[in-house]
């Protein structure tokens, strides 16, 4: 028996969906255009952020950090899972593998960090309407970025120094299409519940400590807009602040059915669609989700194409 490294130096087989060959042609499809929105979405995001000075304001600077966060997050493994579906090959190098078990907790936790960022400014936009600018000022605004950065970089250093310690047996074949830590936690050889312990109380530090800020900033949300006596103010507040619930929900649901269930009960077959969906479903709804019905977005678009409002 030796460690991650001494045990799997020559990498791993990715089986992928290879156990339903019937859906692989249609998920390579509908992967491809998932992926292509993604990158569309977002990359459009962050250009209008950059080029309107309309939406150089903390909201569209965190979504901005959001939109990166999930390009990055869907590049890590999707290429990966393009090709192991288009052909023959399903092998990762032990590299290739330690990047992708690194970025992907390093990306999930820079995300659950800012999420709970973007509920606190939405909290000063709807309960401190009149501080805002002074409390959200730009300092802070990259202050709470980098908070966010650094929280995601350590949960992962932290995570993936404790699974790559640990000593791995049987075939270098990962039933999932990324590496990701459930999958090698099945494979470990040693009694692993030290190492769980101390996976766990990090995995509630990064997932449950942020999910509950937010529940609990949106309870005084939800009472600051019902004090609202404008029909039309409530309908603004609510809108905004639901698009970012909707996101949260999203991630939240899927990363914690992943990742606080326990090793004995964790499936790898249902594990692989519930990556699927916040590896690639989600990064590509969140663009969407924020700009379907804003007007800032629209008109920054309007502006960047340089399309009038009026048609004549």
């Amino acid at each position: 028996m030796g460690s991650f490294n001494d045990s799997f130096g020559g990498g791993f087989i990715l089986l992928g969906f290879s156990d339903w060959p019937q859906l692989e042609p249609v998920l390579l499809v509908f992967i491809s255009v998932f992926y292509s929105l993604t990158l569309f979405g977002n990359s459009t995001i962050i250009a209008l952020s950059v080029l309107d000075p309309q939406l150089h304001t903390p909201m569209y600077f965190f979504l901005c950090h959001l939109s990166f966060l999930d390009l990055c997050y869907t590049t890590s493994t999707v290429p990966q899972l393009l090709i192991n579906l288009h052909g023959p090959d399903h092998t990762i190098t032990y590299g290739g593998c330690v990047a992708q078990l690194f970025i992907s907790l390093a990306l999930g936790g820079i995300e659950c960090v800012l999420l709970v960022v973007m509920a606190f400014d939405r909290y000063v936009a709807v309960c401190r309407p009149l501080h805002y600018t002074t409390i959200m000022h730009p300092q802070l605004c990259k202050i709470l970025s980098l908070i966010s950065w650094l929280g995601g970089l350590l949960n992962s250093l932290i995570q993936a120094g404790l699974m790559m310690a640990l000593p791995l047996c049987g075939l270098r074949v990962l039933n999932h299409f990324f590496c990701e830590m459930p999958i090698f936690l099945k494979m470990a050889c040693s009694d692993t519940n030290g190492t769980e312990a101390k996976m766990f109380v990090a995995r509630v530090i990064i997932l449950v400590a942020p999910a509950a800020l937010i529940l609990g900033s949106y309870v005084h949300i939800a009472r600051a807009v019902l004090r609202v006596k404008s029909m039309s103010g409530r309908r603004k507040a609510f809108g905004t602040c639901g698009s970012h619930l909707l996101v949260v929900s999203l991630f939240y649901g899927s990363a914690t059915y992943t990742y606080l269930q326990p090793r004995s009960s964790y499936s790898e077959s249902r594990g692989k669609f519930a990556a699927l969906f916040y590896t690639i479903v989600s990064p590509m709804l969140n663009p969407l989700i924020y700009t379907l019905r804003n007007k800032d977005v629209k008109e920054a678009l309007r502006k960047v194409l340089g399309i009038g409002r009026d048609s004549g």
